[in-house]
């Protein structure tokens, strides 16, 4: 047990570390190449940190253990929904942008309906996962195209201000910083070695101690490996609020909880095809589609989620764990 609580501690200083490093790189590469923060939080930083979620899912799959691999990703939804978003909205309130909001909470929404079609009709088979993996696809063309052109317009249009107020013998454009453009790289991967490094640490603590207390691997996958995989979101999350990095925060969550469903569980029905385990297919999906709606009517009164809101978010978390606690 000594041994599984120290795994734990180091896992939570690889993850603190590295996300520090993930969000710092990123915020410097999206200023160096041109994207927008909200554009690298959803498509690159989501990713990254879902690296934990993806390798606990599969290697359960594989293992036989449905259980565990479908309550990753559901517990690890839940996880960066209630938990994360509450905690980073009561250290600083995030702003949400309409557009972005409409756009990735309501694909993320649509991922969990697409779970309860899939669950209540030919379960997480090979056509399923096929099919969520290339809604993905068409969803990450989209929503580049979208913030790419918008961050480019709205770039064209500070250069445009600045001209009409500038010397014209100051006209000449920077070219790009070729050293800072390594070192946000060379910081982002870094973060994201160390963010799954720290998850893998940090998941086989979890489970040791979870499988000494005698618990069900449904109810291990929902609460421990869930919690455990979602702590590099977390850690990322929560740096983001705290340099006030608003758009990697809110792209981190909704990113990572569109890649759980449709890249993890896309995956995971083509490697290890199955049915969804009743236990979650009857209540704790339809708690996520809950949880889903509650933070985009949340977020969507005022146009960012406060600290009042990120508080009912982390009470209904404490709320969903207690009452999967008791149903062992």
């Amino acid at each position: 047990m000594t041994t599984s609580i120290l795994l734990l501690l180091l896992g939570f200083v690889l993850l603190v570390g590295g996300g520090e490093l993930l969000v710092r790189g990123a915020s410097r590469l999206a200023e160096e190449v041109g994207l927008s923060p909200m554009l690298v939080g959803l498509v690159i930083v989501g990713l990254g940190t879902s690296t934990p979620e993806l390798a606990a899912s599969v290697q359960a799959a594989l293992a036989g253990s449905p259980g565990i691999a479908l309550g990753n990703i559901v517990g690890s939804n839940l996880a960066n929904t209630l938990l994360i978003l509450g905690a980073a909205a009561l250290i600083s309130p995030i702003a949400v942008r309409g557009s972005v909001l409409w756009r990735d909470g309501m694909v993320g929404l649509a991922g969990v309906v697409v779970l309860l079609l899939a669950g209540n009709s030919i379960g997480l088979d090979r056509v399923a996962g096929t099919g969520m993996l290339l809604a993905l696809t068409a969803y990450i063309a989209f929503a580049y195209h979208q913030e790419r052109t918008g961050h480019q317009l709205q770039a064209a249009s500070q250069r445009t201000a600045a001209a009409e107020h500038a010397d014209p013998g100051l006209h000449d454009h920077p070219r790009p910083d070729r050293k800072g453009l390594v070192k946000s790289v060379a910081f982002f991967l870094v973060g994201i070695v160390l963010i799954v490094a720290g998850g893998t640490v940090l998941v086989d603590g979890a489970i040791e101690i979870a499988s000494a207390l005698g618990v069900s691997d449904t109810v291990i996958g929902l609460t421990v490996v869930a919690a455990g995989t979602s702590a590099p979101e977390l850690a990322t999350t929560i740096i983001a609020a705290l340099r006030k990095e608003s758009d990697i925060a809110l792209g981190n969550v909704l990113g990572s909880n569109i890649y759980n469903i449709f890249f993890i569980g896309g995956v995971t029905g083509l490697v290890a095809p199955g049915p969804i385990p009743n236990s979650i297919l009857t209540s704790d999906l339809y708690i996520l589609l809950l949880a889903a709606i509650a933070a985009i009517v949340f977020s969507w009164t005022g146009g960012r989620l406060g600290r009042r809101e990120g508080g009912i978010l982390l009470a209904a978390y404490v709320g969903f764990l207690a009452y999967t606690v008791s149903t062992v």
